[in-house]
Order: C-alpha cells, then sequence, then structure tokens
C-alpha cells in the first residue's frame, strides 16, 4: 500500500466488514474458484495504486463493488508521469446521480386518489425497465452534440430551464467530453434512452420533507416545511455509458500490459492519465457524463409534465424548482490541499459525492453561504437525505440536515 485505507464506519458496520472479511478467507465465499473480494481488501487494492495521494477513502455505505468498493474516494496526482485512471473507480453507470425538485405542494394536496392519479401520470411520462426506449428524439448528430454539450443542448432544447444548468454539479457539463471517443456501438444503445429511469436502484420517487434539522440552509434550498412535496431522481448514463466502460476496460489491459502496470486486482484494469488510453477514457466517460445529465434532465422535464397534468397547473406555479444535481460515479480533476500544497488530482469517486463547503468557487451564488447540498438518496421505499458540510469533517453525523420520506 502507497497510502492509508481510511474507512469511516460506525460499530455496526465495522463489525458487518469485519465478519465479510472473515467469510471471504474462511467462509462461504472463500475457495479458489470465488471472484468475491471484500470491500475492506478493495479499498487496502485502491490504496496500492500508482499515483494515489492521501489516503484510499470508503464512506459509511462502502460495500463489494467491482474493482473500487462502493463508496470508494481516491486522488490521483495528475503531475504524477505514473498516476492512474481507473473505470474501476467510476462504474459502469457513468455519472450515475442523484437530483432533487422541489415543490409547493404539500403532502395534503396529495390525498389517496390524487397519488393513484400521479404515479399513473408519471409511469405514462417517463419509461421504465431495462432495454425501454425514451420518447425524446434525438438522432446521431443531436447526440454527438448533447455529449459534448451536456445540459446546454437541454436548455436549448426546452427540457431544462436556464437556471438548472446553475444547481448541478459541474453546470451539468464536463468541458473534458470528446465525443470522437465515444464507440458507435455506445452512442446506438444511448440514441434511444434519452429521459428513461433504467432499472435497479434508479428511480423517480415523489418524496415528503418529514424533518428538518438546520431550518436556514432548508430555507434557502426552498425546501423548509414539513410536509412539503418533492421528487428525487436517481439514474444515470443508460447503455451508453456502460459501453463506454466496457471498451475502455479492453483496451487498458493492454495498456498495462505495455506499460507494465502491476495490480492486486485485474478489476482494477487501468492506464496512466497521461497515456493515449488513459486521456481517451476521460474524454469518453466525460461525455457519457453529459449524457447521463441530459437523460436527468429530460426525465426532469417529463416530470414537471406529469404534474402539470394531474394539478392542472405549470411547473412554475407550483414553484418545481431544481435543488441540485450531484453525481456519484465520476473521475473529475480538481485542485486539493496535500500535504500543504495546492495540488491538480484526479478525483475518483464511485458510490460517493463530493461535499463542498460555504463560499466555495464552483458552488452558485444562492449555495455560498451554506455549502453544497449532498444528495444521500436512499433505497426505493425508504428515507433519504440532504445534508450540508458544517464543519471539515468526514463523520456523516457532521452532515445531516435535511430528511425525506417515501410518499406512499
Amino acid at each position: 500500500m502507497k497510502v492509508p485505507a481510511d474507512i469511516i464506519v460506525n460499530d455496526d458496520l465495522q463489525n458487518l466488514l469485519v465478519q465479510e472479511l472473515h467469510e471471504s478467507c474462511c467462509g462461504p465465499k472463500s475457495g479458489a474458484g470465488s471472484s468475491f473480494i471484500p470491500a475492506v481488501r478493495q479499498a487496502a487494492n485502491v490504496a496500492a495504486l500508482p499515483g494515489i495521494v492521501g489516503a484510499s477513502l470508503a464512506m459509511p455505505d462502502v460495500h463489494s463493488g467491482y474493482g473500487f468498493c462502493i463508496g470508494n474516494v481516491a486522488a490521483f496526482d495528475m503531475d504524477d508521469p505514473a498516476a492512474i485512471i481507473s473505470p474501476g473507480g467510476v462504474g459502469f453507470d457513468i455519472n450515475c446521480g442523484v437530483r432533487l425538485i422541489r415543490t409547493n405542494l404539500m403532502e395534503s394536496d396529495v390525498g389517496e386518489s390524487v397519488r393513484e392519479e400521479l404515479a399513473d401520470a408519471m409511469f405514462k411520462n417517463i419509461p421504465v425497465g431495462v432495454g425501454v426506449d425514451g420518447d425524446i428524439p434525438c438522432d446521431m448528430k443531436e447526440l454527438n452534440t448533447l455529449l459534448s454539450e451536456g445540459i446546454n443542448w437541454a436548455v436549448e432544447k426546452g427540457y431544462a430551464w436556464e437556471e438548472d444548468r446553475d444547481h448541478c454539479e459541474e453546470n451539468g457539463r464536463m468541458e473534458t467530453a470528446d465525443p470522437k471517443f465515444v464507440s458507435n456501438k455506445a452512442k446506438k444503445r444511448g440514441l434511444k434512452q434519452l429521459g428513461t429511469l433504467g432499472a435497479g436502484n434508479h428511480y423517480a420517487e415523489i418524496q415528503v420533507v418529514d424533518e428538518i434539522y438546520h431550518p436556514e440552509a432548508a430555507g434557502i434550498m426552498g425546501i423548509g416545511k414539513v410536509g412539503q412535496v418533492c421528487i428525487m431522481i436517481h439514474t444515470g448514463s443508460r447503455g451508453l455509458g456502460h459501453q463506454v466502460a466496457t471498451d475502455a476496460l479492453t483496451k487498458m489491459e493492454r495498456a498495462m500490459a505495455r506499460d507494465t502496470i502491476d495490480l492486486n486486482d485485474r478489476q482494477l484494469s487501468c492506464a496512466r492519465i497521461s497515456s493515449r488510453e488513459g486521456s481517451e477514457y476521460l474524454a469518453a466517460m466525460s461525455s457519457a457524463a453529459n449524457f447521463a445529465w441530459v437523460n436527468r434532465s429530460c426525465i426532469t422535464y417529463l416530470t414537471r409534465k406529469a404534474f402539470s397534468e394531474v394539478f392542472d397547473r405549470t411547473p412554475d406555479d407550483m414553484d418545481m424548482h431544481l435543488v441540485y444535481d450531484v453525481c456519484h460515479n465520476i473521475a473529475k480533476a480538481e485542485k486539493h490541499i496535500v500535504d500543504g500544497v495546492e495540488k491538480k488530482l484526479l478525483v475518483h469517486r464511485k458510490g460517493s459525492t463530493r461535499a463542498f463547503p460555504p463560499n466555495h468557487p464552483n458552488l452558485p451564488k444562492d449555495y455560498q453561504s451554506i455549502g453544497q447540498p449532498v444528495l444521500i438518496g436512499g433505497t426505493m421505499g425508504t428515507c433519504s437525505y440532504v445534508c450540508k458540510l458544517l464543519c471539515k469533517s468526514w463523520l456523516l453525523d457532521g452532515y445531516r440536515y435535511l430528511k425525506f420520506s417515501t410518499l406512499n
């Protein structure tokens, strides 16, 4: 290991992780034929990757994944010629992310009959499921444009509001994108999937504010009333992003052999950031990230449409503004202080999200005083959280200020 592996858990989670590690060595998940790698060992494997700085961090929802564990954060020095970029540190669903849309509706406005009608309208407007096509028209020329421009394309086409852009991480566009490095196979997979949720743990969920821990911050975000109706959308880059990751892994196997990169786990396939394979993956991954922001924007458009149909009011009249959109499967160039020195780092976040403090230059004006909203989506049907950084601490209890529950 080149740096420590810091795993942030409470006693209960620690016991689960230790039990998982024990079972992988001595229990039912052990044996030469087993491909399972426990989360603790994955975090340690990441700590041994070339160019890593600080620590291999694992957030409190840590669990075993592909290469990197889910919840892993790792930063690599972009000025180090040995530093790597790894698709395993991003995931197959590139820029899988969460966005929160507020309304001025209250739970009392959504009675039993209205809930059923609203659910039907959401299902009618938003395609869901494996392999389902979307209704957002897009040809190959338009696809290449949106892969490059991200949410700007959605704003121009009327699928997003101008202000939505300000409330997206990276303003909804990765400037490192270059569609020419996205394969035709990936583009064909994504061409008909705009405005679709997909399957698995993805959702468009109608929620209500359940508890408020920080009234001032919640008020600034426009979600300061208990019982207020909101919508949380959780999805990513669909088949396009999956294919980008698959294509990159094949190329990086060859790059590792050429550059003699030794790994503890082949699922950590990677390339030097400065190599052709590394730069092409960063450009393709950024394009897929832009696709994801457009996809969530289109689903927001369809959500606003569904609410308008049910309540016979305009989205603006219902105050259906975007609170924030943040990704949790991404690798991005960021400047951070390491050992007292500012460095340009390629930060991998897999199943984890950034948490920028107040007055950070990358935050919109209305959130400068409170810091970035950190969206933690619950498993479908369980509570979700909106958090903020109250202190320079990685402890989750230092973040929490607003809790949502599902509107059943």
